[in-house]
């Protein structure tokens, strides 16, 4: 009720008392490296991050997964600081670092105490251009990324059914691949490979440097310059347009694993902020997947899980924030009794009500003061708000948008929602994963047969 109540108060509140009084700062060098900066000094904490073009939907057909394997080998030394000294020499100063990798991005963080802000900025602009890859290493790694898929995709019934579906309502989007790599890609990386990709993309020109916290920016901008002005530019042609060809009929796969529970996945095709031409359209399709999908008392939650019980989950979700068209999606695991079938009518009952009557203002008012309440709490963090900054302006929005975000939620009305719920979620644009399980002594059975091999 407390939280309840901060969250009316919130939505209440104007929307410049929201909006940033903190500046982003600017500069481009001369080999086309973007620096930003956002002083933020209520720590005497700074985080770094710098972010490359590139990620699993920029990769060909042969080497899928080759940016996240790059993302691995990129701690594995330069000639100037050798394997594990980059970690080493950020721990020693206080700090923690990692990276991680999507399908339209790739970056690399640090967060430290201010005055080594220099530290990170030196090991960070070596390994730009200088990183040494060996085959050696390259095959440790290979066994770690191939563990990392088995544990998070391979073994996990649920995300193994979402990479399938993917890869059947995708027909020519790269977004159809996985970001960690099918299988046979992965175990036939070679040097060369990953040599190419690094050369190609790893470049001031296909970065940006994004820094937030107890700095000043012109300070931060001299420093920068010390260490990345002088790095050589690569030869980046635009990417090519894959253009998602149109759907025209409601696709559906089965996919039987073994698992506990049955889940049905479901996703309507649509735009994002990057390809729409109104761009209240994708602010719409926002607050639709929180009137779903927003809390207990969000639509789904309240009729199919506590309502009818039909459900113990159900969910809804859309990114906005993406290079290339996304998907709408739903998914929900049946209670007892129900099957995914029973699910699949009750998640499209849901989507019917949206498109045949207004939703209410009291369901406009919820959406739009949790979406107030977490921007405001993601301004204490000094690296959701760089992440917010790095991740609009590789994608391409530009990171102007950042302080957008709120007062175009609140503007989005009634209407709006239903006539994109028309528009957008559609039978012919509609997508459907069903899990059906399997025992689960099967999955043991081959796990204890593989475990024998490897023990020899």
């Amino acid at each position: 009720m407390i939280f309840r109540v901060i969250l009316l108060a919130l939505v209440c509140l104007p929307i410049s008392a929201y909006s940033s009084s903190v500046k982003v700062h600017e500069r481009t060098f001369k080999n086309g490296l973007k620096v930003l900066v956002k002083e933020d000094h209520r720590s005497p904490v700074v985080v770094s991050q710098i972010w490359y073009k590139v990620g699993s939907s920029y990769e060909p057909g042969g080497i899928t997964g080759i940016s996240h394997m790059l993302e691995h080998m990129m701690f594995k030394g330069t000639k100037k600081y050798p394997a594990g000294e980059f970690s080493r020499i950020v721990a020693e100063n206080g700090g923690n670092e990692n990276a991680f990798t999507g399908r339209d991005y790739t970056a690399y963080f640090q967060t430290m105490e201010k005055s080594r802000l220099e530290v990170s900025f030196e090991l960070e602009a070596d390994r730009m251009r200088n990183i040494q890859l060996d085959a050696t290493e390259l095959k440790k790694e290979l066994e770690v990324v191939t563990e990392e898929r088995r544990m998070r995709t391979d073994d996990k019934p649920r995300s193994k059914t979402q990479e399938y579906f993917m890869a059947m309502a995708f027909s020519n989007s790269p977004y159809k691949n996985p970001v960690i790599g099918w299988p046979s890609d992965i175990a036939n990386y070679q040097v060369d490979d990953l040599q190419a990709w690094y050369e190609l993309w790893y470049a001031p020109n296909n970065a940006t440097l994004v820094i937030v916290g107890d700095v000043k920016a012109d300070d931060v901008f001299v420093l920068a310059e010390k260490y990345f002005a002088g790095i050589k530019t690569s030869d980046i042609k635009p990417v090519k347009p894959q253009t998602e060809i149109e759907q025209h009929g409601v696709r559906k796969t089965t996919i039987k694993l073994a698992a506990k529970l049955p889940y049905i996945l479901m996703g309507y095709k649509v735009p994002v902020l990057n390809t729409i031409e109104d761009e209240s359209e994708a602010y719409a399709l926002e607050v639709l997947a929180g009137i779903l999908d927003g809390g207990s008392s969000a639509r789904l939650a309240s009729k199919l899980v506590r309502g009818q019980q039909i459900a113990v989950s159900a969910g809804a979700g859309y990114s906005m924030m993406s290079r290339l068209p996304e998907m709408f999606m739903l998914d929900a695991t049946p209670a007892e009794g129900k099957t995914v079938f029973d699910l699949e009518y009750a998640l499209k009952q849901q989507v019917y009500d949206i498109q045949r009557e207004l939703v209410s203002e009291q369901e406009l008012q919820r959406v739009k003061a949790q979406v107030l309440a977490s921007a405001v709490y993601e301004r204490d963090s000094n690296f959701y708000q760089a992440m917010q900054l790095g991740m609009l302006e590789t994608v391409g929005i530009g990171w102007e948008k950042v302080d957008e975000y709120v007062e175009k939620v609140n503007q989005i009305t009634a209407e709006q929602v239903r006539a994109v719920a028309r528009k957008y979620l559609v039978e012919e644009k509609l997508n459907i994963a069903y899990l059906e399980p399997q025992p689960l002594n099967q999955k043991k059975l081959v796990r204890k047969v593989a475990g024998g091999r490897h023990a020899h």
